[in-house]
């Protein structure tokens, strides 16, 4: 039987892994064993800030929110209670977006849901 040399297929792995780990620091850039460890944590930690990342937007557009509906006399949850018995079905990044950029249509939204 002849030899088969497996230098291709180990490289081309390698070379693979390291490409995930650009940028990454000292030596879980360069060789196989840190960078297999490292790739696997930041792949683990990229999938939960993914999920991460809706809450906080979510978060954040409340903030802004309950700011604008302060600056109208109201709170928040009074606010989003009065959206609801009122049928007025807009999202909260919207509903944030015009609170900061379009003050007075979001009180106009405001004066509707009384």
């Amino acid at each position: 039987m002849t030899r088969v040399k497996r230098g291709t297929l180990k490289n081309a792995r390698r070379k693979r892994l390291l490409k995930h780990t650009k940028g990454f620091l000292w030596t879980r850039k360069s060789k196989s064993r840190q960078a297999k460890e490292a790739v696997l944590h930041a792949w683990s930690f990229q999938f939960a800030d993914r999920k991460k990342k809706k809450r906080t937007f979510r978060n954040l557009w409340t903030i802004k929110i309950n700011a604008a509906a302060r600056q109208n006399g109201t709170t928040y949850s009074r606010l989003i209670d009065q959206l609801k018995k009122a049928n007025i079905e807009i999202d909260r990044k919207i509903l944030a977006d015009l609170a900061e950029h379009n003050p007075e249509v979001f009180k106009t939204i405001l004066d509707q849901s009384k």
